[in-house]
């Protein structure tokens, strides 16, 4: 009997080591799962900083924009940009995409089939390169969207709750928890605990547990399903519970090779003895999907540690941890996570509507350097808690977050952390001193860069706005800063507290630093107040300008504040198909611009000798919709009154814009007029018409210059045939843009 054992011991253990040999080369061999994304996605939509996507067919279409050459802003279409780049063909494929800082300019070019665009500045853009992974990099197989709207990730097919169950039925005896598959999106945590089985015989139920599948980007937490403790006659060994991350593609806290053979050889002991002694797991498991914890408290570095960890998305380690959670000789209770990083949802009950009067996302640049002292620090977080009072915070109102700087700026807390004023109120008393020096200017370029993102977020309906609290100055200068923020949309306001007396300004680096940072010098965007103590007397009048949305110049852009009047050319040497090239180019210009009822207004007119109003500009006041209302304009026929025609747009277009409007027309013509350009042009120019003229064949180039607002050169141009009218689309939006941007700002 003795010598049967013994035989069938030596059996099993070759058989167990060679199985987990096997087992551990398939291990290695394995690759990693692209995720596949459509054709509309763009960089900026994904949270991962860099990351590879396999492209599908037909992506080299001109819906999918594209903006910039071989650096894209991040808004552009990632399949289209990896087209233009010549990295992939219509057929798609595989593309690196590597997140880098935005930039201040985008030229557009014509590359590989595809038209880029070009842009002014956007704050944040990517590279493209060919789908190989880089030495030292590990990549997600699922991508995480920023979007509030469900973004599809094309991935391997995903098994049903029912073949789950049984997958995970039939795996029970080697507690390893496999996966469905790689492609499934749903994510696990384990709460283990190993307590070896006493000799005597134990009655153990396995519990099943049900997955909770949801989508990457929404917000709301998920309900966490924890399956019915395992029980068992024999009192448990005190083991200390490990918590361990794990994802759906066979990682567990036991390797599936070990598992499997340990339970085999337990089995084949059991039969050659004819006893039920053997020696076996017990686990108790807490499925929770890790992605969708609403975490309130991101950014925040000074939270108390909790039972459960969790770290940031888009972090590599998180994404490592994913992508590999089991390495030989990682402990079981060791998590990988720093109690530093916790965060600690709360409850939905605290979310408030807010003050529907005043919805802008908000930041303030809190002072935290040396100078202030500590007493001052604890008035300015005071001052800080009335604020979120007044304002009145809430999902349908204002949104506030706090970045502190001092040598260098961080976030405190981003918008999307607290929804509610009490929430916000003791966040803020929590906050903890800095120290270092007044470096104001780093600080604006880190909010214009890092603050107002989606994944923060950010609603892109409500202005930006950031208000800088600065005791006495500035250490380094703020004006380039500044300039770059404004450009992007945001509005500038400072509130000064004691500032430099007259024997101090010598030591300012930046005299007037307030003119050279707001976005008007008219008093409105700044704050003196003589002494910290007398700072809760700005509260409400602070509240009152934040809250004063008309008023906020510099959430408009030169893509979202004009009315765009288009003068058309309809007389016969046009000819029916190159009116509808010129109806082309009129939609790509016009597809470029934020367009609605309060952003940027599109009006056509058509002319021959006499004019027709093709649309106002308050008739469409969606993008799709214009688009469509241009492509329904029916070609007129007849002569060419052009100085009428520019008269007749004065009156039935440019008399209704608002006050708060650029007022852009472009006109484009085929050829000399019959009556005279210069005295309308002149005309509409004092009433505060920008005007664009484009000339295509036999057009006057000393009309088009009449027509042209000063100077003639940066507003009239000339192509020789309409098929080439498509090259100026860029240059003519960068025009628009350059010219906005350089605007005073009294």
């Amino acid at each position: 009997m003795k010598a049967t054992v013994v035989a069938t011991f030596f059996g099993v253990f070759l058989t167990c080591t060679y199985t987990a040999k096997e087992v551990t080369k398939k291990t290695k061999k394995a690759k990693l799962y692209v995720p596949q994304i459509d054709c509309d996605v763009k960089a900026g939509k994904i949270i991962n900083p860099e990351f590879i996507a396999k492209c599908p067919p037909g992506c080299q279409d001109v819906k999918y924009r594209v903006y910039g050459t071989d650096i894209y802003a991040s808004f552009s279409s990632v399949c289209n940009a990896a087209i233009h780049s010549g990295i992939i063909d219509n057929t798609g494929g595989k593309v690196l995409v590597q997140k880098v800082a935005g930039h201040s300019g985008y030229r557009g070019s014509f590359s590989n089939g595809v038209r880029s665009l070009s842009l002014p500045r956007w704050r944040e853009s990517f590279l493209v390169s060919e789908g190989k992974p880089r030495k030292g990099v590990t990549y997600p197989s699922t991508l995480e969207y920023s979007s509030s709207k469900s973004m599809a990730v094309k991935s391997e097919p995903k098994k049903t709750e029912q073949d789950l169950k049984g997958t995970k039925s039939a795996d029970t005896a080697n507690t390893s928890g496999k996966a469905s598959d790689q492609g499934d999106t749903v994510y696990k945590e384990y709460q283990t605990t190993l307590v070896p089985t006493p000799a005597t015989q134990t009655a153990t139920t396995t519990p099943t547990p049900t997955t909770t599948t949801t989508d990457p980007s929404t917000t709301v937490p998920q309900p966490t399903t924890t399956p019915a403790a395992t029980r068992t006659t024999a009192a448990p060994a005190k083991i200390r519970p490990g918590l361990h991350r794990v994802r759906d593609m066979g990682s567990s806290s036991v390797h599936p090779a070990y598992a499997s053979v340990v339970a085999a050889a337990a089995r084949q002991v059991q039969a050659a003895q004819g006893r039920g002694q053997n020696t076996a797991f017990r686990s108790t498991s807490t499925f929770a999907n890790n992605r969708n914890i609403l975490r309130h408290n991101t950014g925040a570095q000074r939270q108390e540690p909790v039972a459960t960890f969790q770290r940031a998305a888009s972090s590599p380690v998180h994404l490592a941890m994913e992508i590999d959670s089991w390495k030989p000789g990682l402990s079981i209770f060791d998590t990988g996570f720093s109690s530093k990083e916790e965060l600690n949802p709360k409850p939905l009950e605290s979310i408030s509507q807010g003050n529907q009067n005043c919805k802008v996302d908000l930041s303030f640049l809190m002072d935290g350097s040396w100078s202030i002292g500590k007493r001052r620090f604890q008035l300015q977080k005071r001052f800080l808690g009335n604020m979120a009072q007044a304002l009145g915070i809430g999902s349908a109102g204002p949104l506030m977050g706090i970045v502190q700087y001092g040598d260098d700026p961080s976030t405190e807390f981003n918008l999307k952390t607290y929804v509610n004023s009490k929430d916000l109120r003791n966040a803020i008393e929590k906050i903890q001193q800095k120290g270092g020096l007044s470096n104001v200017g780093k600080a604006l370029s880190f909010v214009n860069k890092n603050f107002f993102l989606d994944a923060n977020g950010n609603r892109g309906g409500a202005p930006n706005v950031v208000v800088v609290m600065v005791d006495g100055w500035p250490t380094d200068r703020v004006e380039e800063a500044s300039r770059l923020a404004r450009e992007s949309g945001i509005n500038i306001f400072f509130v000064t507290v004691e500032a430099a007396a007259q024997s101090e300004k010598q030591n300012v680096i930046e005299p007037n630093f307030v003119d050279k940072a707001v976005c008007r010098t008219n008093g409105f965007y700044s704050l003196n107040v003589p002494s910290w103590f007398s700072l809760h007397k700005v509260v409400q009048p602070l509240v009152k300008r934040v809250c004063d949305t008309d008023q906020l110049a510099c959430s408009k852009t030169c893509l979202n504040a004009a009315d765009i009047g288009f003068v058309i050319d309809g007389s016969s040497s046009v000819g029916t198909g190159n009116f509808r090239t010129v109806l082309q180019f009129v939609a790509n210009i016009s597809k470029e611009f934020e367009i609605s009822d309060t952003d940027t207004r599109i009006g056509a007119v058509q002319y021959t000798y006499e004019q027709r109003l093709e649309f106002s500009f308050d008739k469409y006041s969606t993008k799709q919709d214009v688009l469509n209302a241009i492509k329904r304009i029916s070609y007129w026929s007849g002569g060419t009154s052009t100085g009428a025609a520019i008269s007749y747009a004065s009156e039935q277009l440019f008399s209704k814009s608002k006050p708060n409007k650029r007022k852009i027309m472009i006109l484009i013509t085929d050829g000399r007029s019959y009556d005279d350009v210069s005295v309308p042009a002149m005309a509409a120019h004092q009433n505060g018409v920008i005007a664009y003229s484009i000339g295509v064949a036999w057009a006057a180039p000393d009309e088009l210059e009449a027509i042209a607002s000063d100077p003639a050169k940066e507003h009239s141009f000339f192509v020789d045939e309409f098929d080439n009218l498509y090259r100026y689309v860029n240059q003519l939006i960068q025009n628009i843009c350059t010219e906005f941007n350089s605007q005073p700002r009294n």
